[in-house]
Order: C-alpha cells, then sequence, then structure tokens
C-alpha cells in the first residue's frame, strides 16, 4: 500500500506546484509600504486573529515569532515566527511567496504546508490584503526565535500527503461578492469567511479533518485546542437565534454574552487580540452574515 501510495501523492503534489508556479508568476510586483498600507495591514491582522495563534502568550513569547503549541487530534502544532527576521522569521520572503503560503499552503521552500494555517479560509483574501498584511509585518521589529518543531507522528506528518488533502478540501480563489446581498452582508460574509475565519473553529470537521460544510457554524465539541465551539448559527433553541445584532456585536468587542456570561479559552483570545480592534461597522456586517445564515439545529453537549 505505501509503495503504491507515494506515486500517486508525488504526482498530486507536482501538479500542484506546477499550478502554484503558474499562478505565482501572475501576481504583480510589490506595491509599496507606504504608512497607509502599513496601518491598512495591522487592522486586517487583527482581523485575521494571526496574533493569537503567532504568539506564545502563555510562555512570555514576543508578538507573532510564534511558538504556540496548537493541539488537534493529530498531535500539537506550534505556530512558525512570522516576523521580519531572515533567519528565523519571514523576513527573506518575496510578495509572491507570502500569497503562496498565505492563501494557497505552499511554504517558500515549495513544501505543502498543514490546514492548520487556515489557507482554506485565507485564500478568499484579496491579494491586496494578503499584502498589506505583509507590510505590517515587515514593518515591525524582526524577533530572532526559531521555530518548534510539529509533535505529529506518520502518517500525518508526511507533508506530500497533504496535497491530496487539498485536492479533496481546498478550494483556491478570491471571494466573491453575492449581488443578491447588501453591502453589509458582503463585507461581513468576507470579514467572517476570509479574515477572522469563523468556520475554521465553528464548524465540525471529518476523520480527515475536512469541515463539513452541510454543518456550516453549527458547533462542534473538537474546537480549537480541544475546546467546545458553540453553534453560532441563528437556530433558536440549539444557536443564537435568539440574540439581537447588537447582543452578537457586544460579544465580539467585549466577549460578554447576553446573559451576562463572558467567553473563554480561545475566544477569549481572538477577541482580545483580535476583534476587538474592528470598526463598529465591521463588527455590525460580521453580525449581520452571521445572523443571516440558515440556522441548524445542532445541540454542542458531550452525552451525559
Amino acid at each position: 500500500m505505501r509503495l503504491q501510495a507515494r506515486p500517486a501523492g508525488a504526482l498530486l503534489a507536482g501538479l500542484a506546484l506546477l499550478g502554484f508556479a503558474a499562478w505565482a508568476l501572475a501576481v504583480p510586483a510589490a506595491a509599496a509600504a507606504s504608512p497607509d498600507l502599513i496601518r491598512r495591514g495591522e487592522y486586517l491582522l487583527h482581523a485575521g486573529g494571526c496574533l493569537s495563534c503567532h504568539t506564545d502568550y502563555k510562555g512570555g513569547g514576543k508578538p507573532l515569532a510564534g511558538g504556540r503549541a496548537l493541539k488537534t487530534p493529530f498531535g500539537s502544532f506550534y505556530s512558525p515566527n512570522i516576523t521580519a527576521d531572515k533567519a528565523t522569521g519571514i523576513g527573506s520572503w518575496s510578495d509572491q511567496q507570502f500569497l503562496a503560503a498565505l492563501k494557497h499552503g505552499i511554504r517558500a521552500d515549495g513544501a505543502e504546508l498543514f490546514p492548520v494555517l487556515p489557507f482554506t479560509s485565507y485564500t478568499k483574501m484579496t491579494d491586496q490584503d494578503a499584502l498589506a498584511i505583509k507590510a505590517y509585518l515587515f514593518s515591525l521589529p524582526p524577533v530572532v526565535q526559531a521555530n518548534k518543531p510539529h509533535q505529529i507522528s506518520p502518517p500525518f506528518s508526511w507533508r506530500w500527503l497533504q496535497a491530496g488533502w487539498k485536492w479533496l478540501f481546498f478550494k483556491a480563489g478570491d471571494f466573491q461578492p453575492d449581488p443578491r446581498q447588501s453591502a453589509a452582508w458582503n463585507r461581513g460574509a468576507y470579514l467572517a469567511t476570509a479574515l477572522a475565519h469563523c468556520g475554521e473553529c465553528h464548524t465540525p470537521r471529518n476523520w480527515f479533518g475536512g469541515l463539513d460544510q452541510d454543518m456550516a457554524l453549527a458547533g462542534t465539541l473538537d474546537g480549537p485546542e480541544g475546546e467546545k465551539a458553540p453553534n453560532i448559527t441563528p437556530d433558536p433553541d440549539t444557536g443564537i437565534g435568539k440574540w439581537t445584532r447588537e447582543d452578537l456585536v457586544a460579544l465580539l468587542k467585549t466577549g460578554d454574552k447576553p446573559d451576562f456570561d463572558n467567553v473563554q479559552g480561545a475566544m477569549a483570545e481572538v477577541i482580545q487580540h483580535g476583534l476587538k480592534f474592528l470598526s463598529d461597522e465591521d463588527l455590525n456586517a460580521i453580525a449581520t452574515y452571521i445572523l443571516a445564515q440558515p440556522p441548524i439545529r445542532h445541540k454542542v453537549a458531550r452525552a451525559p
């Protein structure tokens, strides 16, 4: 079985790299890192949740220098250093290499990235927004910190298998606005699906780690680091269907729920280091989009 699987995996990997090479040649030259571009990149970085994953807050790590353990059913992944240090970070990456990683899951050396990086959502980001994030990252002081090796076992550690995973579960392409929807809905859809990647945590996954889109946003017991991710569809009994848009905006901004409780764990970090920095207009747009999704009846709870 192993001898038969390797040629197929190698072929898939080769086809993926050929497609990427053709795409990379079409990427425009880098834009000048103006102050406005850097400020926009900082805003988008907060929307994308980069600080939460790429900073080891518990270990006293420096912002964006990586080292945070991300526990999954397949093992523990450690986030990489994404500061502009050329030896241990991404300081030597070109615009094309940055876009390839963020939007296509291809590392700067051509190797496949594991989908613990949510490139399956980031692929919807426009190149302009992605490069604004890069401009902000490169404006910060570089941090010398070597990346930690992932603690995952074969076959999950075999990067060449990711080409097959992508064939099954990854569709590259920028976000496409829906002309039938309002500007606020479309802005919220872009923020929630391309940047904040809400579905990556709140959607159940199959045995291979692919998202079950039939249950989009319906919650899962196997959320980030084994935490429960609640149902955030507008189902009135098992989701947030009884919430107002103001309730959801308040949660995204402060972490406070309408029942006077507050969020904990990974979501608290997402808000503290990311979503609370977004404008009221953008938070309202996210709420508009989330509350307009089809309600799914799904109680996220462990069996008694």
